[in-house]
């Protein structure tokens, strides 16, 4: 499967060779602490009586199973609150977290919600999230224990919020409020659909909504800062155990999002917040039509002017919520497919160039040291590489690509790496090692597959899981992680994502 190319979720496509990452410079500042390893289960995983995986108690025990494994790194997939599909890769905010993931049993002991009111979760279902009905129901409980937070919160409380809402206000908060209550208001639709006043966000209008919903935009705030408060408890925890938290940025945002609202001239978008041309990676051996994601492009004419002051601001906030930071589709920085808005297809399109150095150079000078870890995934060509390790940047190494790759050297894989047996887009190792339905591989690749996994493993069809979770701990790689479902030994019922399935991932 590698022959012919990396797949992943965002990037699918061929690479130009087989060629290893290789960088031609030794260390890197996050990868520095010798050979580690870790784990990949997203947040809303979690085991819990709620009907979703929460950032509280259950979380810390996470951590604690963690440690006690000698396990380094938590790496999850992001973490902002999601809409249509679920999908957390496009999310209604970058900056904001998922309310869905703030930990009920945290606001039951500080007296914001009874028990009793949060019985209605007790019925949702424990093996998956049935998004439908946990969306409206969390958020009624949450917007209950929000309202009593803001009449009886204690002194202490009330100072933090306070700070939360002060450091944060010229950013994001007040206009991820504004723009879930015209979401609401609106019927969902996303905001190009709104009124003019709305779309446009036209000062007087603005200010008569600041005024009729101050009330709403406070429950917003409030809920956001739960979230931010419990998160920083569970950070501080994980790193007290010595356990870091890698988190995962997708390079595009949706159109549909309070950032595209508030920031529209970052974007290649017209007057009505309409692209022209959308993103995509092109036809490969996955896909006879490429992939169309229809996110916006941005206007990275824009960005370099501004000093890429928002993606500085973006990064900021990602590397204080985790460790390390996983920037998804890395590749676009240097260049990136751009289709017409108006295609039904990725078919037609063209690379155009990405921001390259400067985007980096930017942000180093702002923040220092990157924390970043490349998605090198994809069409990738030798000026994506020399990006990649001009900065120092990890790429990543994913086995079920590689073991049966006749190209294939285990023993050149990079100390500058973090190699995987699998992602969260790709099958678990039994489903890969055994062929799942609608499997795109042949009977024979598939066969051809296990012999190789087999050969360079040592192990068993038994044991796949463990020995491949095992040949990654051995790889010269400085980090090593594996999806929990390959520790667990589970096949194809517990994957997480189908790449190009419309509905029921992320469950």
């Amino acid at each position: 499967m590698s022959a012919r190319g990396y797949y992943c979720e965002s990037c699918t496509g061929k690479r130009r060779d087989n060629k290893l990452h290789n960088p031609t410079f030794s260390g890197t500042q996050i990868l520095s602490r010798g050979r580690e390893a870790g784990v990949c289960p997203h947040i809303a995983s979690l085991p819990g009586p709620y009907g979703i995986g929460e950032i509280g108690q259950h979380a810390r025990d996470f951590v604690d199973v963690m440690n006690a494994m000698r396990l380094k790194v938590w790496q999850f997939l992001p973490t902002g609150p999601t809409a249509y599909g679920d999908s957390p890769y496009q999310a209604l905010s970058t900056f904001a977290g998922n309310e869905m993931l703030i930990d009920i049993a945290d606001l039951i002991e500080k007296q914001f919600i009874a028990a009793d009111e949060a019985a209605q979760l007790l019925k949702l279902p424990r093996d998956h999230v049935d998004y439908a009905t946990l969306i409206p129901t969390k958020m009624r409980i949450l917007r209950l224990a929000a309202h009593r937070f803001l009449q009886n919160a204690g002194t202490d409380l009330r100072a933090a919020y306070a700070d939360f809402v002060t450091q944060h206000e010229q950013r994001w908060p007040h206009d991820y409020a504004l723009y879930r209550i015209l979401k609401t208001q609106h019927g969902e639709q996303p905001w190009p659909e709104w009124p003019s006043e709305y779309m446009h966000r036209e000062a007087i209008a603005i200010r008569a909504l600041d005024v009729s919903a101050a009330d709403e935009i406070e429950i917003i705030k409030v809920l956001q800062f739960l979230f931010h408060q419990q998160w920083q408890q569970l950070h501080a925890y994980a790193n007290s155990k010595g356990v870091r938290l890698f988190g995962d940025v997708p390079i595009y945002i949706a159109l549909d999002s309070a950032d595209a609202w508030a920031n529209p001239h970052i974007l290649s978008i017209d007057a009505n917040g309409r692209p022209d041309r959308v993103a995509g990676v092109p036809p490969d051996y996955f896909s006879d039509n490429g992939q169309l994601w229809g996110n916006p492009l941005y206007a990275w004419d824009t960005h370099a002017a501004e000093g890429f002051g928002w993606w500085i601001e973006r990064l900021r906030a990602a590397s204080k919520l985790t460790d390390i930071v996983r920037i998804d589709h890395f590749r676009g920085f240097e260049s990136y497919w751009s289709v017409s808005a108006s295609s039904t297809t990725a078919r037609l399109g063209s690379w155009e160039p990405g921001p390259g150095d400067a985007i980096f150079d930017a942000m180093k000078k702002a923040l220092g040291k990157l924390p970043i870890v490349a998605e090198d995934l994809g069409v990738i060509t030798p000026e994506v590489e020399g990006l990649r390790d001009r900065h120092q940047i990890p790429g990543m190494v994913v086995l079920q690509f590689d073991v049966a790759d006749a190209d294939f050297d285990f023993e050149k894989i990079a100390a500058n790496s973090v190699c995987y047996t699998g992602t969260h887009d790709n099958d678990t190792t039994i489903g890969w090692f055994q062929g799942s339905p609608g499997d795109l591989r042949s009977a024979e690749e598939i066969s051809r597959t296990q012999a190789a996994a087999i050969a360079l493993t040592g192990g068993s069809a038994a044991t796949i899981h463990t020995d491949m979770v095992r040949l990654a701990f051995s790889s010269h790689s400085n980090l090593a992680i594996a999806p929990l479902q390959d520790y667990l030994g589970l096949g194809s019922e517990a994957r997480i994502n189908t790449p190009g399935k419309p509905g029921g991932n992320w469950r």
